[in-house]
């Protein structure tokens, strides 16, 4: 009876043993899938933001924006820096206000 209970419990440790690695692969591999999941989910968000930045700098009205933005003029332009527009704005919302 003795040996029966020992044989059992060898038995049980035995079949945990075969038992732990295929289980801890399993639940090792299920978080890298979860992890893996949010970096695709990451990815794609910034692969449809590029997309659509790439979408608007793709037009030439933009690229000349980009360009000016940068003070870079066309043949035959001049550059011309304009100062203290916002005293003016300033200056203009105040005559405005008091009737001039």
């Amino acid at each position: 009876m003795l040996v029966r209970r020992w044989l059992g419990v060898g038995a049980l440790c035995l079949v945990g043993l075969l038992y732990y690695r295929p289980l801890h692969t399993y639940v090792d591999t299920r978080h890298t899938l979860v992890e893996r999941s949010g970096q695709v989910q990451n990815l794609r968000a910034e692969k449809r933001q590029l997309e659509r930045k790439l979408a608007d700098t793709a037009s030439d009205s933009a690229l000349v924006r980009e360009a000016r933005r940068l003070g870079l003029v066309k043949p035959g332009e001049r550059l011309f820096i304009v100062k203290g527009i916002e005293a003016w704005k300033h200056a203009q919302h105040t005559i405005r206000r008091h009737g001039g």
